[in-house]
C-alpha cells in the first residue's frame, strides 16, 4: 500500500495492517504493559513516517529510540527473532537501514539544547502549567502586559521573577489601573515558579529559542528527519516535561497554517510516558491539551501518545485518538481489570476476536490493531504481529551521539546560551539609578539640614554674645566708680546748663520781671536738656 505505513499482519501475512498517511493526522494511541513491545512498535512506525518524507519528534525515555540513527545489525541479539517475524508476516522488503536523526536535550547534555523564551510561552499557558487560580492568572497577565508596555524583554525565569517583584513594588499603582494586584498572589506565583525551577526549567527558558523549522526537515534522500529528545533525565521532572510538550504543540498550532487533511502529515509527535502530562494536572491544563490535540489535526500534525495503561489518558483526550495499537495488558488488580474492559470497549468489534480475552493473552511483539481506513472509518480490531524495525534497537554510544550532534544540519546554532539585556538587567539598572538618586537626595537634604542647624546655632551664639555684652555694660554702670562718675557728670551738666540757659534768657527776654520769669522757665528747660546731654 503506497499511501500507508505497513504496521504488521497476522501469521502467514493475513490481514495486513496499514496506517493510512491521509488519516495519520487523526492521532493515535499505543498502549501496553512494560516489556510487551511498545518501543519496537513506535520505532517501526517512525521509520515508516520518515521513509514517507514525514519529519517526526519523539521523547526518548529509555534512550533506545536514539538507535533510529543506526541500522540494525545481523549480529544483534534480536536479529533472529526479527528475521523470523518478518518472514511470518510476509514482509519480503524488510532490511536493515538507518534514518536521519537530530538529537535534542533540554539540559544540553546529550543533544542540542532546546529553549524557548518566557514571552513565547505566554501568560495563559504559563498559568495553566502552574495551576494558578483566576486571580493569580490575572496577575500573571498584568505582569506580561506591563513588560510589553515598558519595553522589557521576558526571556528567562530570572526576567519573570524580576518582573513579579517589580509588580509587587508597584502593587498600589497597578491595582488602581488594572484591578487587584496583591503581594499574596505574587508570592503564590513565585512559589510555583520555584517548583518549576527546581526541575531544571531555568535551562529551558532562554535564547537562542528553538526555530520550529529545524524540527521539520527532510534529508537529501527525501526522508523525514527524526528529532529525538533525550528524556531519561527529564522523567524525573514531570512538570518540566509537560511544560515542554504542551508548549511545543501550542507553538505549532499558533505557527502552522490550516491545511485540512493533507496527503501526509507535515509532522508527527510521539509522547512516551504520556501519563506524565496528566498526573495531578489541573482541569484547565487538561482542557488546553484537549483543545490543542483536537485542533492541531487541521494543521497537518499527528500526535501519538504512548502509555502503559489506556486509562492514563483522560477521556476528553482519548476520544481524539483514532489510530489504536494495544499490546498486552495485565489483569492482576481491579485497576488493571478496569483498563482491560476500557480498552476492549474502544475497538471496533470483530466477530473473530474476543478483545477482552485477547488483551491478556498477547505475546511480545503482538498487538490488537484498529486503524482508520481511507474512508475514515476504523478498521475492525485485528490481532497483529508487529513489523520488526530496520534500525538499531538500543541506545547510541557516547561517541556516536557526539558524531551525530556535530555533523547534522543544525551545527552549533543552539549550543551556546545567549544572555542579552532583558527585564532583569533593565529593572536592576533602574533600581540602582533610583537608589543612587534617593541616596543623593538624602545627602542633599542632610546637608541642607546641617547648614540650617549650623546657622541657627550661629544666630543663637550671636544673640548670647550680644546679651553678654549688654549685661557687661550694665554691670559696669552699677559699680561705685560708675555711680560717682555719673553723679559728677550730672552735676557738671546741670551747672553748664544753667549758665547757658541764663545767658540765652537774657539775650531773648531782656531784664524785666516778666522777661525774667519767662527766661527762668526757658532756662529751666534748657538746663534739663543740656544736663542730659552732658550726662550722656
Amino acid at each position: 500500500m503506497s499511501d500507508g505505513i505497513f504496521i504488521g499482519a497476522g501469521q502467514g501475512g493475513e490481514a495486513p495492517q496499514y496506517l493510512n498517511l491521509r488519516r495519520a493526522n487523526r492521532h493515535g494511541l499505543i498502549a501496553g504493559a512494560t516489556g510487551t513491545g511498545k518501543t519496537v512498535t513506535v520505532q517501526g512506525i517512525i521509520e515508516g513516517f520518515s521513509a514517507a518524507g514525514v519529519p517526526c519528534f519523539v521523547a526518548d525515555v529509555k534512550g533506545d529510540l536514539a538507535g533510529l540513527a543506526m541500522p540494525g545489525s545481523p549480529q544483534g541479539k534480536t536479529h533472529a527473532a526479527f528475521a523470523a517475524r518478518a518472514a511470518a508476516i510476509g514482509d519480503t522488503s524488510w532490511a536493515y537501514d538507518d534514518r536521519p536523526v537530530q538529537l535534542w536535550d533540554l539540559y544540553g547534555e546529550q543533544g542540542h539544547a532546546v529553549r524557548t523564551t518566557i514571552s513565547e510561552m505566554g501568560p495563559l499557558l504559563f498559568a495553566r502549567l502552574l495551576g494558578l487560580n483566576e486571580v493569580q492568572e490575572g496577575v500573571m497577565t498584568i505582569a506580561f502586559h506591563l513588560a510589553d508596555e515598558d519595553g522589557l524583554l521576558l526571556l528567562d525565569l530570572d526576567d519573570l521573577q524580576a518582573m513579579l517583584v517589580h509588580c509587587a513594588d508597584r502593587s498600589a499603582e497597578l491595582t488602581t489601573r488594572y484591578g487587584n494586584v496583591s503581594k499574596q498572589s505574587i508570592g503564590a506565583i513565585q512559589r510555583s515558579l520555584m517548583q518549576l525551577r527546581s526541575q531544571g526549567a531555568d535551562r529551558f527558558f532562554g535564547e537562542p529559542a528553538l526555530d520550529l523549522a529545524d524540527f521539520m526537515r527532510t534529508d537529501d534522500r527525501g526522508r523525514g528527519v527524526v528529532n529525538v529528545l533525550a528524556a531519561d533525565k527529564l522523567m524525573a521532572a514531570p512538570k518540566l516535561y509537560a511544560t515542554f510538550l504542551l508548549w511545543l504543540l501550542s507553538e505549532l498550532f499558533e505557527t502552522l497554517p490550516e491545511i485540512g487533511d493533507p496527503d501526509r502529515p507535515v509532522l508527527c509527535f510521539f509522547f512516551d510516558e504520556a501519563h506524565l502530562l496528566f498526573d495531578d494536572a489541573p482541569s484547565s491544563l487538561v482542557d488546553k491539551i484537549e483543545q490543542v490535540v483536537r485542533l492541531i489535526r487541521s494543521k497537518g500534525v499527528g500526535v501519538y501518545f504512548i502509555t502503559q495503561n489506556p486509562i492514563d489518558i483522560p477521556d476528553a483526550v482519548a476520544g481524539q485518538l483514532n489510530n489504536r495499537i494495544q499490546h498486552k495488558l495485565n489483569a492482576f488488580t481491579p485497576r488493571d481489570q478496569k483498563a482491560v474492559r476500557s480498552a476492549a470497549e474502544t475497538f471496533r468489534a470483530n466477530p473473530g476476536v474476543d478483545v477482552a480475552a485477547a488483551i491478556t493473552e498477547l505475546q511480545i511483539g503482538e498487538a490488537l490493531v484498529s486503524l482508520l481506513q481511507p474512508d475514515g472509518a476504523p478498521s475492525p480490531v485485528t490481532r497483529t504481529l508487529i513489523r520488526p524495525p530496520q534500525t538499531r534497537v538500543g541506545p547510541l554510544a557516547s561517541n556516536e551521539r557526539e558524531m551525530i550532534v556535530t555533523t547534522d544540519a543544525i551545527g552549533d546554532r543552539y549550543d551556546t546560551l545567549i544572555d542579552r539585556e532583558s527585564a532583569e538587567e533593565l529593572l536592576a539598572a533602574k533600581g540602582a539609578e533610583a537608589a543612587a538618586a534617593a541616596a543623593q537626595a538624602k545627602a542633599e537634604s542632610d546637608m541642607k539640614r546641617a547648614e540650617a542647624i549650623r546657622a541657627k546655632d550661629e544666630a543663637r551664639a550671636a544673640k548670647a554674645a550680644e546679651r553678654a555684652r549688654i549685661a557687661e555694660q550694665r554691670a559696669a554702670g552699677s559699680s561705685p566708680w560708675g555711680r560717682a562718675m555719673d553723679s559728677a557728670t550730672r552735676a557738671a551738666g546741670s551747672s553748664i546748663g544753667r549758665q547757658v540757659a541764663n545767658e540765652i534768657g537774657k539775650q531773648v527776654f531782656g531784664g524785666s520781671t516778666r522777661r525774667k520769669s519767662s527766661g527762668n522757665l526757658v532756662g529751666s528747660v534748657l538746663r534739663g536738656v543740656l544736663g542730659g546731654l552732658f550726662r550722656g
